[in-house]
């Protein structure tokens, strides 16, 4: 029995390589790109993982008493927790109290004895619970009952601390190169963190998420869905990670090193290149000027403004402010905030686009809705219309801020011509409430939409002869136009953004646009890839806006191209029949 005990925690690992020391092994794990780039660095673990170094015992009656102490201390720590948030949110309150039950229970502790009875030591006993424990959540449907046996799971977590000695204050220091290692990570957490990583490896997370919004904010290299990496890294571990490739390299052997150092030297070298470039108009061989704008949400983007040599702010996310908090921020937050990023523009066109919440971005303080798609649901203009306290809040703390100077609003997933006509009423409303209150009213007022739904591309000419100026929501619109969930890896890379259908949609609507003469842009993920960028320059985009690392690669394409001969090869392979224009677009590609 105690064999089968030691086998089932990793005791015996097998013949040969198999024979040497866990976790001093050279391993590759695949994943997903969520922000290009490439890092080399050192672990750091966000919850350090407890390695269980002693997994049988001689003295059972010893096990257990240390098994008791350290019970006892994770009881008194729990009460602790419950009695400070006496006052605070009952729901919080609740899952405490249900943490303090998990923590009282007979069974788990009895379980436990029985395995230290059998020779495990008091570690081995709490590890083997906790797999138990992972297995069932694994099978378990419902979701209330997979939220508990998480809890569990964190508190076996707790109780390895305890014993092992191996708390979330280790003694580690962060090293000069940290590389974050997390099962996953919320914006808060990573913001705290800043500009001190070198790139974030999540078990984890999703392309879209708000820890990779937070990331490519940062222009730090990130990957997710690396598979065992919680399991596998230690603190400390020689680390690499391919943002470009979607691989991690951990404690990568001499050859993998050579190769990885070549490619980061390269990479370095194009950066260099786009500094040349940087406050150089993109004006392409046919003499056709591309304004190239940068997407930001937090202040820590707008140094990017000058660096990267972006003509002005594309997108300001708002909801950031609001996401990175636990209850609504004040007006007067808001509007210190607002007139910051507008000091920092130095009078540099920003589009600040309204509250944009719902579907992957819920607030925690706000009663979340059970949805069966929310992405199709309640979110973005949907709330600000049926919220509107919330609408005109953000409306005049923008208002104020603008202290006199011309105002760019932008209002998001706009699905028919009423909801901007109703958002434009509101922002008249405010505007008018604003001058009666004598405060300073923006020179200019640009109020313009989204359009991130194929029914807007549809809507009535009058709308676009209203509207004062239109932004294709890519990321979005490409979901909707193919049916395919973007955080959904199985279906997301299905769809070629270069598909002929896509582009002769995006025609039609750079077509309608001119007709009303209303400045259309593109801000989405393909606008910062340089061969998706340049084919919708192609097909009559004159604004792109994209991160802020993502300027100097679409630049120099651009600069390089000839747009007119670009639009006959697209033209050329639409008639051909071909689903995608992309192998006809590199074939031209590689002849520049």
């Amino acid at each position: 029995m105690v064999i089968a005990e030691m086998a089932e925690l990793g005791a015996f690992v097998g013949e040969g390589a198999a024979l040497s020391p866990l976790h001093q092994q050279a391993v590759l794990l695949p994943a997903t790109s969520a922000q290009e780039g490439a890092a080399e660095g050192h672990v750091w673990l966000h919850e350090p993982r407890v390695v269980v170094t002693n997994p049988i015992a001689d003295d059972p009656d010893k096990e257990r008493e240390r098994l008791h102490e350290a019970v006892e201390q994770l009881r008194v720590g729990v009460d602790k927790m419950l009695e400070i948030s006496q006052n605070g949110d009952k729901e919080q309150l609740k899952v405490l109290e249900a943490y303090r039950m998990f923590a009282n229970s007979k069974g788990w502790m009895r379980r436990m004895e029985e395995d230290i009875a059998r020779g495990l030591s008091a570690e081995a006993a709490v590890e083997k619970e906790q797999s138990q424990a992972r297995t069932r959540m694994a099978q378990v449907q419902d979701a209330y009952l997979r939220e508990r046996l998480s809890d569990l799971d964190d508190l076996s977590n707790r109780l390895l601390r305890i014993l092992t000695g191996q708390g979330a204050e280790t003694g580690a220091e962060l090293p000069e190169d940290p590389i974050l290692v997390a099962r996953n990570i919320g914006p808060a957490e990573l913001l705290e963190y800043g500009r001190n990583l070198k790139g974030i490896v999540l078990e984890e997370g999703s392309v879209g998420s708000h820890a990779a919004i937070v990331a490519r904010a940062l222009a730090i290299p990130l990957v997710v869905h690396a598979k065992r990496i919680t399991n596998e890294a230690l603190n400390g571990d020689h680390i690499m990670v391919d943002g470009e490739q979607g691989v991690v390299h951990l404690r990568p052997d001499d050859t993998v090193v050579s190769a990885f150092r070549d490619k980061i030297a390269m990479l370095a070298q194009a950066q260099e290149r786009y500094v040349s470039i940087r406050d150089k108009p993109a004006i392409t061989q046919d003499g056709e000027r591309v304004n190239l704008v940068m997407n930001a949400g937090l202040m820590a983007d707008l140094p990017s403004l000058d660096s990267s040599g972006a003509e002005g702010v594309g997108l300001f996310r708002t909801e950031l402010q609001f996401l990175i908090r636990n209850q609504m921020p004040k007006r007067s937050e808001l509007v210190a905030l607002y007139k910051r990023v507008l000091d920092a523009a130095h009078g540099k066109r920003v589009v600040f686009r309204t509250l944009d919440i719902g579907s992957d971005k819920v607030l925690p303080y706000m009663k979340p809705h059970d949805e069966p798609n929310p992405a199709l649901g309640w979110r973005a203009i949907r709330v600000g219309l049926d919220k509107p306290g919330v609408m005109r809040m953000q409306l005049q703390a923008l208002m104020r801020a603008a202290e006199g100077r011309p105002l760019t609003v932008m209002f998001p997933f706009v699905a028919q011509a009423e909801e901007y006509r109703a958002a434009r009423e509101e922002v008249n409303k405010t505007l008018e409430r604003e001058r009666i209150l004598g405060h300073v009213l923006p020179s200019q007022l640009e109020i313009g939409a989204m359009l991130e739904t194929p029914s807007l591309a549809f809507a009535p000419q009058k709308f676009f002869d209203d509207v004062g100026f239109l932004s294709i929501g890519g990321n979005d619109l490409k979901q909707f136009f193919f049916a395919a969930d973007r955080e959904n890896e199985r279906v997301r890379k299905r769809y070629d953004t270069l598909n002929v259908s896509f582009l002769s949609f995006i025609e039609r609507i750079v077509e309608r646009c001119a007709t009303s003469d209303t400045p259309l842009s593109f801000c989405g993920e393909d606008a910062g890839r340089p061969i998706e960028a340049v084919c919708l320059a192609a097909m009559g985009m004159r604004t792109l806006s994209m991160r802020p690392a993502s300027i100097g690669p679409v630049k120099s394409l651009l600069m390089r191209v000839n747009l007119a001969d670009l639009k006959k090869i697209i033209t050329d392979s639409r008639h051909r029949g071909d689903q995608s224009v992309r192998p006809a677009v590199m074939r031209y590609l590689r002849d520049l």
